[in-house]
């Protein structure tokens, strides 16, 4: 998945964890439970997912600085605060328990030939390559601009089940 859907499926588990509003999560809003809420997932998805700074600054309308606050914090808040542990805890575990049960490829090859099973069409003449991850494998699948966004949205429909990254090269 891309960095966005990433971030967004990690948002949407501390919503329904903490039983929060995904409006709430994305606004101005101080309140304690919601500004521990984006600590815990900003935490999250630069650790485990290796997610950009300013992907996650823009997708919780903050700015990056943010992000580097909510990674300082984080050991001193674990140790010090038992609602941000409760709440870190809590969503940590519903993060593995979902990340845990999707699969990884283990060949390239088995990778290619999955997604192309599966509705994901190469152009001979193409303009851009896709770089699929999944676990230590990667297959390169060649896309034309025009058909780009097809091919991501058929990508990510045939790997629902796995743990996987697209980039653009």
């Amino acid at each position: 998945m891309t960095e966005e859907l990433n971030f967004k499926s990690i948002c949407n588990i501390a919503v329904s964890v903490l039983q929060i509003s995904k409006d709430d999560l994305f606004s101005k809003s101080r309140k304690r439970q919601i500004q521990i809420a984006r600590a815990v997932i900003s935490c999250i998805a630069i650790k485990e997912e290796d997610i950009s700074r300013n992907v996650i600054a823009n997708i919780l309308n903050r700015d990056r600085s943010s992000t580097y606050h909510y990674e300082k914090k984080h050991k001193q808040d674990y140790l010090s605060s038992r609602v941000y542990r409760n709440a870190f805890n809590n969503i940590y575990k519903a993060y593995k328990d979902i990340d845990g049960a999707k699969d990884i490829f283990l060949d390239s090859h088995y990778m290619k030939s999955f997604l192309l099973k599966n509705g994901v069409k190469e152009k001979l003449d193409y303009d851009l390559l896709l770089e699929i991850n999944s676990g230590e494998v990667k297959c390169i699948i060649k896309t034309s601009y025009f058909d780009f966004s097809t091919q991501v949205e058929n990508i990510n429909l045939a790997l629902k089940n796995y743990h996987f990254t697209i980039k653009m090269k």
